[in-house]
């Protein structure tokens, strides 16, 4: 809290000459968890420390889908918010739309191209200028364990699918659900991309979701990758259906649950309930990905609007996430690591060091792929086609040849 109050104060008093009258920041976003929470808590109070007035409009939903359907009525409307937790190509199609305003003042003034990594920097422009800007960086392929379970199961935590089948029948017979998990499209697809990156990898990976090769879409690979990912089903317990991310990831913390895949969004609420990662949880890469790092990127996509003090004060906004004391308080409480370069990695723990130098190595080896299942892939038309088909899959009797022979059916029907 120290110092929270202390950036608080120096950010406050290195912008005030410049603060404009104070004016409405209406911000949607769907970061409602508890760690999610106290991360948007931070930037309500970075913005009201630097005299406007924060607006909230919080949507629940942890794939944004309801966030994004709430969005599109009020854009429609001709009253959209200032600012709107977007991401990857949806960012894009707003921006083809004409419902996003030129950042690149605001982006030039603060040498945001030097500040971001050209993965990140590239999916902020629309047209070549800026029109978002990120506050973080997610590595969405981790398993998160609870080493107790794993310690009263006497097995040891899976690196490779292979071992997770071969544990988790074990983990079971011990009296512990193996797999925490959402039975939620978005879920089904996460833990769907993570089995696809890891027995196919990068190479395969791209190919298949991003460049929506037919050839590797329907290839045999493919139907090993829906045949293993069936095989996780049966380490679920059936309670699974509706459930929340955050409350999956409570599973895992209450000991109840040995493991979960997920984003480490999730971190965020290891924190939020006091646990140090390396003693009451392990944080380590998704079975057979720890050469490769899928990432997702939170990020506000600013809108048009006719007010010019409320215009003023989303440009204030946009520079706020880009300041270094917000882009590390914000990610301590997130989970996630910073999506400016050169940040002091000091504050952040060994789970944020690993994904740092995961997402460098990555980068430099061409393994640093774009979450589907998040949004940074493909449009959301092909995204949608994909979780129809993933989640009708994992919760029916389909076989993995008829699931291939739809998801290259679909992915093509969405493209046209």
């Amino acid at each position: 809290m120290k110092m929270l109050k202390s950036c608080l104060t120096g950010l406050a008093l290195s912008v005030a000459a410049s603060v404009a009258p104070a004016a409405e920041v209406e911000v949607l976003h769907y970061l409602t968890s508890s760690g999610e929470a106290a991360a948007i808590d931070v930037l309500k109070k970075y913005l009201k420390g630097a005299g406007h007035n924060w607006k909230d409009f919080a949507v629940a939903g942890g794939g944004g889908e309801s966030a994004m359907t709430v969005l599109k009525s009020r854009a429609i409307s001709g009253n959209p918010p200032a600012a709107a937790q977007i991401k990857g190509l949806d960012i894009q199609e707003w921006g083809e739309l004409g419902f996003l305003t030129d950042m690149d003042a605001i982006a030039r003034a603060g040498n945001w191209d030097e500040l971001l990594p050209p993965v990140v920097s590239k999916v902020m422009k629309y047209d070549g200028k800026y029109v978002a800007v990120p506050v973080n960086v997610h590595r969405v392929n981790w398993i998160w364990a609870n080493p107790e379970v794993f310690r009263k199961a006497g097995v040891g935590i899976p690196t490779t699918w292979q071992q997770f089948l071969e544990v988790a029948p074990k983990i079971k017979a011990a009296g512990f659900v193996p797999l925490a998990h959402g039975g939620q499209a978005w879920q089904d697809a996460t833990l769907f991309e993570a089995v696809a990156l890891g027995l196919g990898g990068a190479e395969f990976y791209n190919k298949a979701f991003v460049e929506h090769d037919d050839a590797t879409l329907q290839s045999e690979q493919m139907v090993k990758v829906f045949e293993t990912f069936k095989q996780l089903g049966d380490y679920i317990d059936p309670n699974a259906s509706g459930r929340d991310w955050n409350i999956a990831t409570s599973m895992v913390i209450n000991g109840e649950a040995a493991m979960q895949v997920m984003g480490d969004w999730a971190k965020g609420e290891f924190t939020a309930a006091g646990q140090q990662p390396g003693v009451d949880y392990v944080c380590l890469p998704a079975p057979n990905t720890s050469g490769t790092f899928t990432f997702n990127i939170d990020s506000f996509a600013m809108f048009e609007l006719n007010d010019e003090q409320r215009a003023k004060a989303q440009q204030h906004l946009a520079r706020l996430v880009m300041e270094p004391s917000f882009q590390k308080t914000f990610n301590l409480n997130k989970g996630s690591i910073p999506a400016r370069l050169g940040m002091d990695r000091a504050p952040f723990d060994s789970c944020a060091h690993a994904s740092m130098d995961a997402f460098v190595a990555s980068a430099s080896s061409g393994t640093l792929v774009p979450s589907f299942a998040h949004g940074l892939a493909t449009t959301s038309q092909v995204q949608g086609a994909i979780f129809d088909v993933v989640t009708n899959f994992f919760n029916s009797d389909m076989s993995a040849q008829d699931a291939v022979a739809k998801l290259a059916r679909s992915v093509k029907a969405a493209q046209l």
